[in-house]
């Protein structure tokens, strides 16, 4: 089958303001390996956040839209996409948007009491992209993400993009950005992929909640359907490494649930023991804090899960297992 090219704009239609929802129509509907391209994606709060804004001005848009900040574009249907399938989201393009912002309100954060104040500094971009300038001529590097990205539940019921979960939702990978690939889980017929909270810049740990928010001018995803029933959690692959994220209340737990899919993963995919496993996480595998946030004041009905992810960097292995792991996460068709 030819690839084809599907274009969906950001629109009151193909926007939901911080959830998944199961009831909507498909923004489009593709074939595996199509590419969808997404132009001039709309900031938080329905494309109401707007450069220069006040934090006073700012603030009665948290509490205008109760399910998250987040824009959410979609969803895309994928033809013949079931449950036990997984779905390969290959980003081939993305450039934000000239300018973005960092804030943090009163009461989240890593680091909720701490400070009297609420902060929110705006950044312009050069052309090329690349960089920002913070205080006092310090450069921030710009490395564009994807922060949210996740197939729907099974179910009828709407699901925060807050949240996240082996369906894939508020990731905040600081890889996920042009060449990753992330792999999901189908959870129901179609897939019903949804995205929002493009990252200009973002340091693992997220602590003050918020990385460089912005937009992208344009985005594109190819997306392929792999008939491969052993994924079960999300799983980013880069040029140098997979990635294996795992969420819960507390780092102690997300550290944990990240642990255990990890050795899962390596004992279906590279074909190791899941005692040999467990020895290669302590031995030659980086864990590290993916977001770390406590919410004692929040306007939205849900906060972030605290999520770890492990770090398995591709050159532990010999040419036989990667080729072995790349033949598991993309199997033949039949």
């Amino acid at each position: 089958m030819v690839m084809q090219k599907h274009t969906i704009a950001s629109t009151k239609e193909t926007i939901r303001s911080g959830f998944f929802d199961p009831s909507a129509p498909p923004a489009a509907t593709v074939h595996s390996g199509d590419v969808v391209s997404f132009p001039n994606t709309w900031t938080h709060w329905g494309d109401e956040a707007k450069f220069g804004m006040s934090f006073a001005q700012r603030e009665p848009l948290r509490h205008r839209y109760p399910h998250g900040p987040y824009s959410m574009v979609g969803p895309v249907a994928i033809e013949g996409a079931l449950p036990g399938d997984a779905l390969e989201i290959r980003v081939l393009a993305l450039r934000t948007i000239d300018w973005g912002w960092n804030s943090f309100p009163l009461g989240v954060g890593a680091l909720p009491a701490d400070f009297k104040e609420p902060y929110l500094h705006y950044f312009r971009f050069n052309e090329s992209r690349d960089s920002a300038r913070f205080e006092d001529g310090i450069g921030v590097p710009l490395r564009p993400l994807i922060g949210v990205m996740g197939v729907e539940p099974a179910g009828n019921t709407p699901t925060s993009a807050i949240l996240a979960g082996p369906y894939g939702g508020n990731l905040v990978l600081r890889d996920f950005g042009v060449g990753a690939h992330l792999f999901l889980p189908v959870m129901k017929p179609g897939a019903r992929l949804w995205l929002g909270d493009i990252h200009a810049a973002q340091g693992d740990g997220v602590v003050d909640q918020t990385g460089i928010e912005t937009a992208a001018e344009n985005l594109e995803l190819q997306l392929d359907l792999r008939k491969q029933p052993g994924l079960s959690s999300p799983l980013l692959e880069t040029n140098e490494a997979w990635i294996i994220p795992g969420f819960a209340d507390s780092l102690d737990d997300a550290l944990v649930a990240s642990l255990r899919q990890t050795i899962k993963w390596l004992a279906a995919a590279a074909g190791m023991s899941q005692s040999e496993a467990y020895a290669l996480c302590s031995i030659g595998i980086s864990f590290r804090v993916t977001q770390y946030s406590h919410q004692t004041g929040t306007a939205y009905d849900t906060v972030p899960p605290k999520a770890v992810h492990s770090v398995i960097v591709k050159t532990l292995f010999p040419d036989t297992i990667r080729e072995q792991i790349g033949a598991w996460l993309r199997p033949q068709k039949s």
